[in-house]
């Protein structure tokens, strides 16, 4: 009795859905040769991909050819709000080992060559 009792206060107190991951959702990043993204983390497979949404220039919104196109490449959970996975750099079309550390709204992710001794950063804030 006391482990049906259990079970149906957990199934009460979730609601029957499973919690996000933290990174999920939408989120603006830096600029970087003039423009940022809104970029949607969401499940690609057991990992979390990134897909550009919409881009931004100078002069506002623009049509971007990297709508669509995915930004962050299978990062996997690493505990502690760290994930690791891959990264692609639109302004020069090369990949990078990518590493995501989370903080609250704020993400902040690499993207690193030569195993990880040349890296270049951005912050990118949560928009929902």
């Amino acid at each position: 009795m006391k482990k049906l009792m259990t079970a149906a206060l957990a199934c009460a107190a979730f609601g029957g859905v499973a919690l996000a991951d933290p990174i999920e959702g939408i989120w603006q990043t830096e600029p970087d040769d003039g423009a940022y993204a809104l970029v949607e983390m969401a499940p690609c497979g057991s990992n979390y991909c990134g897909t550009i949404q919409r881009t931004f220039n100078a002069t506002g919104e623009y049509a971007s050819n990297n709508i669509g196109k995915t930004l962050v490449i299978d990062m996997a959970a690493d505990g502690g709000g760290k994930y690791k996975g891959k990264v692609w750099r639109p302004s020069n079309d090369k990949v990078y080992i990518g590493k995501i550390a989370l903080q609250g709204d704020s993400m902040l992710l690499s993207g690193c060559v030569a195993g990880g001794l040349i890296c270049s950063k951005q912050t990118w804030s949560r928009v929902k």
